[in-house]
Formats: C-alpha cells, sequence, structure tokens
C-alpha cells in the first residue's frame, strides 16, 4: 500500500496528539530487558495546579488581621479552617492533608516564585515548565532536559509520563520527549489501529527528515503502548479512587506502580483554578478533588508497601491577589505555596514562616523561595541527577527530602 507523505503527515493523531515517546530510551529498556520498577525506585509525581491557585485560602494565615482586612467576604475564617499551629490552617476541603500533616507526611512550603514575575498564565506556566529566567524563552523543559541527561547514552534509561491528551512543555527535551495519554487501553487501541500498521509496514526511507522521524515515532509509540498497557493490566490499584479527573489518573499511576512500570516521574493536572468570579465553590469544588485522589493514592501506595519511594509535589503558575475583587473572587498574583507529600521527607510541616501581608509589591506577595531551588532539590535529592546542566544555573537544593 503506497501513503503519500502529506497525507500521513496530516493523519498522523499519534504524533500530533502528544503521544510522542522517547526512541532511544524505548529502544534501550527493551532490548536490555531492565529490570522493571520496584521497590526502593524512587518516583516523582507533579500536580500542576492550573490557572493560579488562590494559596491564601488553601494554607490560610488565620492570625494575620490584614489578610481578613483584605477578604472581608472571601476570607476563611479561623473557626472553619483546619487548624494546623497557631498562625496556620488549610482550606476545610483539604481533610485528608491535615491528617497527611499530622503523620508527618506533608510538607508546605510558602511564598514560592521567580523575579519579575509575570502574571500572564501562559508565560508564567512556561517560566514554571522550563525553569527559565522571566525575562528569557526556552523552549525545552526541565523534565524533558532531566530526560536528555539520563538518556544520554540510554545506560540508565529512564521514562516519564503525562496523564493527559497534550504533552506539555515541561516534559520536551532536546532529544527525548515523554509520552501524553490518559487511558492505557486507549492508546494500545490506538496505535494498533490498522491504519497505523498499515504506514509503519509501507515507510522506507524518506528524503526529508521530518517524514522520517513521524515514521519513527509511530513505530516507537506503538511499542510503548504496548509496554505501558501490560503494565496497567499487570497492576491493580490497592484501594477505591473517587471518579473524578485527578481520581482516574491517579488510579492509573497507582496501577502502573504496581505493574512494575519503570518510570521516574509522572505528570498529571488539575483545574482551572482561574477564580476571578465567585472564588469560594470553584476552589472548594478543585481542592475536594485534589484532596480525595491524593486520599485514595496515598492509601493505595501504603498497601503496596511504596509510599516511602514516591514523592508528590504540588504547583501553581503563580498565586492570586492578598485582596479580593469586586466580584467574590481574586486577580492575578504572584508567589504561592507548594505542597510535598511522601513517606520519605526530611523535614515535615510548615518548611518556613506563612507570608507577611504587611510588605507587598504593587498589592502582591513577595517571593522568598526561588522555585527553582526546590527543582535543584527534587532532582539531585530525589531523583539523584546533577541539577546545574538541567536548569542552566546553579541552584542550592533544600533538605526536606
Amino acid at each position: 500500500m503506497h501513503i503519500k507523505r502529506r497525507n500521513f503527515l496530516i493523519n498522523s493523531s499519534l504524533a500530533t496528539a502528544g503521544t510522542l515517546m522517547v526512541p532511544q530510551f524505548l529502544q534501550a529498556m527493551y532490548k536490555q530487558k531492565m529490570p522493571m520498577g520496584t521497590a526502593g525506585n524512587k518516583v516523582l509525581i507533579v500536580i500542576q495546579l492550573s490557572g493560579g491557585n488562590d494559596g491564601l485560602n488553601t494554607v490560610i494565615p488565620i492570625r494575620n488581621d490584614v489578610y481578613y482586612q483584605k477578604r472581608p467576604g472571601l476570607g476563611i475564617t479561623k473557626d472553619k479552617a483546619t487548624i494546623l499551629t497557631d498562625e496556620a490552617g488549610l482550606n476545610p476541603a483539604l481533610t485528608a492533608f491535615k491528617t497527611l500533616y499530622d503523620n508527618g507526611e506533608l510538607a508546605i512550603l510558602n511564598d514560592v516564585g521567580y523575579p519579575n514575575p509575570d502574571r500572564s498564565h501562559f508565560r508564567s506556566m512556561d517560566i514554571w515548565h522550563t525553569a527559565s529566567a522571566s525575562n528569557e524563552i526556552w523552549n525545552t523543559g526541565w523534565l524533558g532536559r532531566y530526560l536528555d541527561a539520563q538518556c544520554a547514552n540510554c545506560s540508565q534509561p529512564t521514562q516519564i509520563l503525562e496523564l493527559d491528551d497534550v504533552l506539555s512543555l515541561a516534559m520536551k527535551g532536546e532529544t527525548n520527549k515523554g509520552i501524553a495519554f490518559q487511558d492505557p487501553s486507549l492508546l494500545f487501541k490506538s496505535s494498533n489501529a490498522p491504519f497505523f500498521k498499515d504506514l509503519t509496514k509501507a515507510h522506507t526511507h524518506h528524503d526529508e527528515p521530518v517524514a522520517d522521524y513521524l515514521y519513527k515515532t509511530l513505530a516507537d509509540t506503538v511499542q510503548s503502548a504496548d509496554m505501558i498497557f501490560k503494565a496497567s493490566k499487570m497492576g491493580t490499584a490497592a484501594t477505591n479512587y473517587p471518579a473524578t479527573g485527578l481520581g482516574k489518573s491517579l488510579k492509573t499511576i497507582g496501577a502502573l506502580i504496581a505493574g512494575g512500570m519503570n518510570t521516574s516521574v509522572y505528570y498529571v493536572s488539575l483545574g482551572s483554578f482561574d477564580t476571578h468570579v465567585n472564588q469560594a465553590a470553584q476552589q472548594n469544588r478543585l481542592l475536594t478533588e485534589l484532596n480525595g485522589a491524593v486520599e485514595a493514592f496515598v492509601k493505595d501506595m501504603k498497601q503496596q508497601g511504596r509510599f516511602d519511594d514516591v514523592l508528590m509535589m504540588s504547583f501553581s503558575e503563580f498565586g492570586r491577589r492578598v485582596g479580593q475583587n469586586a466580584s467574590a473572587g481574586t486577580d492575578h498574583g504572584t508567589a504561592n505555596n507548594m505542597f510535598f507529600v511522601g513517606g520519605s521527607l526530611k523535614q515535615k510541616g510548615l518548611l518556613n514562616t506563612m507570608p507577611t501581608l504587611l510588605d507587598l509589591e504593587n498589592g502582591d506577595l513577595k517571593y522568598r523561595v526561588d522555585f527553582r531551588n526546590v527543582l535543584a532539590t527534587v532532582l539531585e535529592n530525589w531523583l539523584g541527577t546533577p541539577s546545574k546542566s538541567i536548569l542552566k544555573g546553579s541552584f542550592a537544593p533544600m533538605q526536606f527530602v
């Protein structure tokens, strides 16, 4: 069967739907028959809170009068907050996070951001994804460059997966990329459709590199989909998960971990937290979804005996303004808090003091922790890889893991 290059480029949905895999890595993993994931192999799960989650109504400064003055209708009162310390409370939707806190399985870092913050969703998310300075434009992500570093010779194959239908910039490297999918069964079914098998069989070396690259990507994706599908079927989640988007994604991750998938990084998203209007209801709904999914996943990992090997990290592209707006919401801000959940935290609870609301910059929080120091911490202390070349600069790791 003859298939024209133009038709292939137009119809190659596997290549354009974010389902790009790492050819060198997958070939190496397949040929070397690397041992599958076992206890002791560290796993990072990144939870992206898309849209700019309001950190001040997530980790609440319950003794700060300025907070209540600036948010007369939106501030969460002490009697409604879930109390952590004399200074801090959690959003009442985050009941499971209180349990994690009490068990020493939760760390909270306040005022995370970067110099000269950008309040655009797209630009700020790009900065977080690429780990660039705010005045630099990069086209590769920090996790993609991590994959490049680990797979330079594929001596230590490492895989990164995103539970979504589009691959994030964070997962794209110079030479390697992660794979994005929502359902292992659908990925397997799509990649094994007759159309794509016919394309693979019909391919001969082409004069145009783009066509050759897409054909190779297709062949590698078919092989990868088979591996992911088999791992998902071998593993069964050890607990019930809520039937929410995030619940389903973390259930899939739990099954892949149980099935022995040799994956170091999983990436998931929840949103939108862009709460300009009637914030309370929307944030409560999303934080309830986060709470239920994380609670089920932690239970699953404990039952699998893998909780000490897992680190969950949440982030949002920016926080919200200190003062509420006229629409019972909040507008785009700057610095924000991050959650870290795991069984092997070296430092637990509140890692730094609550935000000061008296020393603001144009009504916004001033960052105290550069997010790239957090990424350096995760890369070096958890994933065990030097961070300087990946982050394109020296950022001192912290000590919470």
